[in-house]
């Protein structure tokens, strides 16, 4: 099974009461991309995250899905004492355990901005794994990044993690490794075609990167571009963005 990129909400939610899908099949990933690596994805997005790691916050999943790694986050707050919020349809929040503490909100991001009044200023930590680009298809990136910013208390953090990146990815299997990894991957001797000027419709790519990282710092943010951890699955092709608001 691929991974999938051009599916969406109604697709998700369909795919989250498919009985014959596993759990990381329902969030669109074969399981050999999650199974054994969800402990090491969480490490990676708590040495972003590092209000994760501060007691009391307010914290806010977008698209937690129905995999293991939400069930990862709601352990963590738990234990810090976290107020967690959970934003994905009800079909996927349905497979996700109730716990104290923990509130979910039925509907799609960023269009639920009405049910989040109530949190603008209030998140410490917001976290918005593996989804970005969904919404940058299918909703508009600029309402999702404005209200983000928007519910982000003084000192808070965003993580926008596991971007796709067509420019990253071409610019990896145009080196020596990506092809190595490439014909192991595909058990093939094909070396993989790269056009670097071609643009790519509906695709993250270094330029949609760099928007959100200007866009983000011209409301008063800080905004970083960064690399994964080398251990995670999809490290090559993928990156992070973080957002921290003064």
């Amino acid at each position: 099974m691929a991974v999938f990129d051009d599916i969406g909400y109604e697709d998700f939610r369909r795919m989250a009461m498919d009985g014959s899908l596993s759990p990381h099949e329902k969030i669109g990933f074969p399981d050999a991309y999650r199974d054994a690596h969800e402990a090491a994805i969480f490490a990676d997005i708590a040495s972003k995250l590092t209000n994760l790691a501060r007691p009391s916050r307010n914290v806010l999943d977008i698209g937690p899905g129905c995999a293991g790694l939400p069930r990862i986050l709601i352990d963590a707050c738990q234990g810090q004492g976290h107020s967690l919020v959970l934003i994905d349809s009800p079909e996927m929040l349905a497979h996700l355990p109730d716990a104290t503490g923990v509130t979910k909100l039925p509907g799609f991001y960023p269009d639920c901005d009405a049910a989040l009044q109530p949190w603008l200023g209030r998140f410490d930590a917001i976290l918005c794994y593996s989804v970005f680009q969904y919404i940058f298809v299918e909703a508009s990136f600029w309402k999702f990044l404005d209200l983000s910013i928007q519910l982000l208390a003084p000192g808070g953090q965003m993580l926008i993690g596991d971007i796709p990146n067509v420019s990253k990815r071409k610019r990896f299997f145009a080196s020596e490794s990506g092809v190595r990894f490439h014909q192991d991957f595909m058990q093939t001797t094909e070396v993989p075609q790269v056009d670097f000027r071609a643009v790519e419709a509906g695709k993250i790519d270094d330029a949609v990167i760099l928007g959100v990282i200007m866009r983000a710092r011209a409301q008063g943010c800080d905004a970083y571009w960064l690399p994964q951890g080398e251990a995670l699955p999809m490290a090559n092709r993928r990156e992070d963005v973080l957002i921290t608001k003064p």
